[in-house]
């Protein structure tokens, strides 16, 4: 079978490899479609220190089972099938309380940090726990299933910002943030504003249901204008970049008692507001892939009620994976979605 092997820093080599056989309580999945995470990106730099040549990356993906090991049961050759990105022991507190984002054993498929390694699906047959599998609705395609994991992310942050209010900001208009403009809508949100740096991505958002949009590129004047749009604050800020300028203007932008949520993290430390965090009395929560969304995330993206195609620039087939990571690390920002096809 051919792999796209990531086997020095931004370098990717497709190469052959043997058919991987599934054991007991394992499935072999046939992957149809699998989509380029910015971390792929940064992992395919050696920015992050996450994606440790040599390894197979990608996590976003469908495709069809092609066998089961022994065991396994309710899974069948041809089903189309999603699966989770976190490989999770299923056996830990954590999970055993539904909380599987949080396994003390957490691996995620296509990293290899100091801790372990673990291939991912930029390949043509992969082995899975029969655990982490999803059956696609009737009718969804391998490519728009494989969006279904950043749709997840989204969902799952959209839940940690708590019951749906009266206006939500979304700080960052990249995929996650542009689905989880979506997903705030989809949940009952009355309103969503969306603030990012690139006005073609803010346009994309008020097409996606973002109510007003705001451009940061100036922070004082971006928050001015948040001000004016909400100016008691909004019940809730997502931010979705994890620079010290957008997590300073989340906080900034929720009324007394709201909530913020942090999913981006681009940056490992930044600076916090902390007297106007306490005398404010806001509430500030982390959101970590995901924890039981991907059903919905499948329902809402077969529904339409949460739209994929327009985030999804191009697909093509897996022997050009090398060369869409160049184009798209030479033009950061110029493509939300490549997806690749083995």
């Amino acid at each position: 079978m051919k792999a796209l092997l990531l086997d020095a820093p931004s370098h990717l080599t497709l190469v052959e490899r043997d058919l991987p056989v599934p054991g007991p309580g394992e499935v072999l999945v046939r992957i149809r479609a699998v989509g380029i995470c910015g971390s792929d990106l940064h992992g395919w730099d050696g920015s992050t220190g996450r994606r440790r040549p040599p390894i197979v990356m990608g996590h976003e993906a469908a495709g069809e089972i092609e066998s089961v090991g022994p065991g396994v049961e309710g899974g069948y050759p041809g089903d189309g099938v999603t699966f989770d990105s976190t490989v999770y022991c299923g056996e830990c507190g954590p999970c055993k309380s539904g909380e599987v984002n949080l396994c003390v054993d957490r691996r995620v498929l296509g990293v290899s940090c100091a801790d372990y390694r673990q291939d991912g699906a930029f390949t043509e047959y992969l082995v899975l726990p029969a655990r982490l599998l999803l059956r696609l609705p009737e009718g969804l395609t391998f490519v728009r299933a494989a969006m279904v994991e950043p749709v997840s992310i989204a969902m799952h942050a959209v839940n940690r910002a708590g019951q749906p209010g009266d206006t939500a900001i979304v700080v960052g208009a990249g995929m996650i943030g542009l689905f989880i403009v979506q997903a705030l809508k989809f949940a009952g949100w009355k309103r969503v504003i969306a603030v990012d740096i690139n006005d073609d991505r803010l346009e994309l958002a008020k097409e996606l249901g973002a109510a007003a949009v705001v451009n940061s590129r100036d922070a004082k004047r971006a928050l001015d204008a948040l001000h004016e749009l909400v100016p008691d604050g909004a019940a809730a800020a997502i931010e979705v970049v994890g620079i010290e300028p957008t997590v300073d203007l989340a906080i900034r932008s929720v009324r007394r008692g709201g909530r913020v949520v942090f999913v981006g993290n681009l940056s490992p430390v930044v600076p916090v507001p902390l007297q106007f965090v306490v005398t404010n009395e806001i509430s500030i929560l982390g959101s970590c892939a995901s924890a039981g969304e991907y059903p919905a995330a499948l329902k809402a993206i077969a529904s339409g009620g949460i739209e994929v195609d327009p985030l999804i620039s191009a697909v093509a087939p897996l022997a050009e994976g090398a060369e869409w990571f160049e184009r798209m690390h030479a033009a950061p920002g110029e493509h939300l979605k490549v997806i690749l096809q083995p």
